[in-house]
């Protein structure tokens, strides 16, 4: 990470600190930076191709120069009314809450922010400081989203391998925050892009990466993640399911993934007596040569169903 990148993430990351003496965990805390990061980058873009179309009254300009209960009233009705816009809004402000109820200290929050002019610096840089937030929030044992975040050089290793080339479709169905996707992204930019025409290089941002995770509050980290990095503009290539639910109909040329292996599905059931058991939940598909609680061989399956013929996993 450079200097630059370094600097300011430990300078927003200290702030947490602060936070965390009112009872805002570091995960909630991630989550209120994307919020406003997210609101200020479309403040910063307005009016360019592809960027986010943000209601004037939900902007960041509506938030800048408010304070005390005025500034927490305006955040919670904003974020409120985002989470039901369609496309890349309302991916990252789904069932958004306000974690800082301190107006004071949402107040210098947003300050903070403020003061970068984040769309000017480059996708490396901005990336850097978003992953770096992800990072420390990964290493937070207490309630961080470590379970998320497969370790870079894992990630490295498999992409090395499979070493995409451009004009492939490449998807993670258990995406988390979008390691993969990311390290991919830009092993085909450290290798292609002196060569990218134009048309490739419009298709590399938009229609290249696709990513699914079950689980809403890490969908926003890895679609923000991945607009910080250049990919995604007006939808965004991550979405809410649950991928072993249905065969999508989508196949992929490259399939990158580090699914919730070791795991078996359940629910615990209560009889009159007031005994507990469980009772194993499996995915009946058509295309599944097995029906099993296993979730690491219902991924197997569904990677084999989704991957193009001829495809990697």
């Amino acid at each position: 990470m450079n200097i630059q990148a370094s600097q300011l993430v430990q300078r927003v990351w200290n702030y947490a600190t602060v936070l965390r003496d009112d009872g805002v965990g570091y995960g909630d805390y991630v989550e209120q930076i994307t919020f406003l990061l997210f609101l200020k980058m479309a403040d910063e873009q307005a009016g360019s191709a592809n960027a986010p179309i943000v209601p004037t009254d939900k902007d960041w300009a509506s938030l800048r120069h408010l304070e005390g209960d005025a500034l927490e009233v305006q955040y919670r009705h904003l974020l409120t009314d985002l989470g039901k816009e369609p496309g890349m809004l309302g991916v990252i402000f789904k069932k958004a809450q306000n974690k800082i109820q301190n107006p004071a200290r949402l107040r210098h929050l947003i300050a903070l922010i403020d003061k970068e002019n984040w769309s000017g610096m480059s996708f490396d840089v901005k990336g850097e400081i978003y992953e770096g937030l992800l990072q420390k929030n990964a290493e937070d044992v207490k309630g961080g989203a470590g379970q998320y975040f497969t370790p870079r050089p894992l990630i490295q290793a498999m992409v090395d391998v499979v070493a995409p080339r451009p004009g492939q479709t490449i998807c993670d169905p258990a995406c988390g925050t979008a390691g993969f996707l990311l390290v991919a992204r830009d092993y085909l930019v450290q290798h292609y892009e002196a060569t990218l025409d134009r048309d490739q290089k419009r298709a590399l941002r938009y229609d290249t990466f696709y990513g699914f995770d079950i689980v809403d509050s890490v969908v926003r980290l890895a679609a923000m993640n991945l607009y910080l990095h250049g990919v995604g503009g007006l939808e965004s290539p991550v979405k809410n399911q649950d991928s072993l639910a249905s065969d999508p109909g989508t196949r992929y040329d490259l399939i990158l993934a580090n699914p919730p292996f070791g795991k078996k599905s359940s629910i615990t059931v209560m009889n009159e007596e007031g005994q507990t058991s469980k009772d194993a939940l499996s995915y009946e598909r058509t295309d599944f040569v097995a029906t099993t609680s296993n979730k690491q061989l219902d991924f197997l399956q569904h990677i084999y169903t989704i991957l193009k013929v001829n495809g990697t996993g």
